[in-house]
């Protein structure tokens, strides 16, 4: 026996005993509770993948049929099944109806939605930037209490407030016209609230200052420094605003009674109640649904085209 061989006993050559690390290198009980956490994760995220797929599934469900609703005949609606195409392929024949029915105003009624969405959205946006914007970075007597008083405002119900709204804009002989719809829509507490909240964490006050310091004067620095920062909060401000008064219904049916112009939205409801007056009333249930399905279509163009604008301005906001 050499005199250098190694001296080894029962506690070395115990085939039993657990490697003290891995192949790796990595401890052997570091490694089981790394594999333990990773079962618990992947179990989370199962369970939270599940949770999503059903919720857009709920979502989704209402899209579903109307985009199938859409391409049937009146009778179609009520002898195929609701979730799935009829055998007749509606959806043009609808179309072609939409134009030349009572004399094509539903592309009136379209037209000033458009009109509403977008003077009103446009507008509420505009005000809350500056409102939002003061609040952040002004300091004046009163500015707790009047955000307070924004802030609570925020709780009222809008259905709350179309009376009071009503008996306030026949003292100003404006009812009946575009603007008892277009006034209204251009308060905008939430957006105030978003646009203050926002504007603290994404513009810092040394920009401000250094702004200042450099000669720049107050609307220079907003227009110049604020601004473009505050892009993804205006995207979510104006996106609000517009969906908010586009979907409008109970203000416009108080305040309007021309049918030319009527949103898109009381006047498919027009429609619905001509609809449900019985053997004595037309049955227009496919230009409803179809209608329907038209006035979403600018409403899902606006989020996939606005989207980009939210995710370049977050971008560019954690870069800066």
């Amino acid at each position: 026996m050499s005199v250098f061989a190694p001296r080894t006993d029962a506690r070395d050559t115990d085939v039993r005993d657990e490697p003290l690390t891995t192949a790796t290198g990595v401890p052997s009980h570091v490694d089981r509770s790394v594999r333990e956490r990773g079962r618990r994760l992947g179990g989370r995220r199962i369970g939270s993948h599940v949770f999503l797929v059903i919720l857009a599934i709920y979502f989704v469900i209402p899209i579903w049929w109307l985009t199938v609703a859409a391409t049937k005949s009146t009778s179609g609606l009520f002898s195929s099944p609701a979730f799935w195409f009829a055998d007749q392929f509606a959806f043009v024949d609808n179309l072609v109806q939409l134009v030349t029915y009572q004399g094509g105003i539903y592309w009136r009624w379209l037209a000033n939605s458009f009109l509403y969405a977008f003077a009103g959205g446009i507008g509420a946006t505009i005000l809350a930037i500056l409102a939002g914007y003061g609040f952040a970075k002004y300091r004046f007597r009163g500015r707790g209490a009047v955000f307070t008083v924004i802030l609570g405002s925020v709780m009222v119900p809008l259905t709350a407030l179309v009376i009071p709204t009503f008996m306030l804009l026949s003292q100003y002989g404006i009812i009946n016209t575009p603007w008892a719809v277009i006034l209204p829509s251009l308060l905008s507490p939430f957006g105030v609230y978003l646009m203050r909240v926002y504007t603290q964490d994404a513009v810092p006050d040394e920009m401000l200052e250094a702004a200042r310091i450099d000669g720049a004067g107050e609307l220079r620095t907003f227009f110049q420094v604020a601004l473009p920062l505050l892009r993804p909060a205006i995207v979510t401000v104006l996106l609000l605003s517009v969906v908010g008064t586009w979907n409008n219904f109970f203000l416009p049916l108080a305040v309007l009674t021309d049918p030319d112009l009527l949103p898109v939205t009381v006047g498919l409801n027009r429609w619905t109640a001509l609809s449900n007056a019985g053997a004595g009333g037309e049955q227009v249930w496919n230009l409803i649904t179809t209608g329907a399905f038209v006035s979403v279509l600018p409403l899902i163009l606006s989020f996939l085209f606005l989207q980009r604008y939210w995710q370049g301005g977050l971008s560019i906001g954690s870069i800066k």
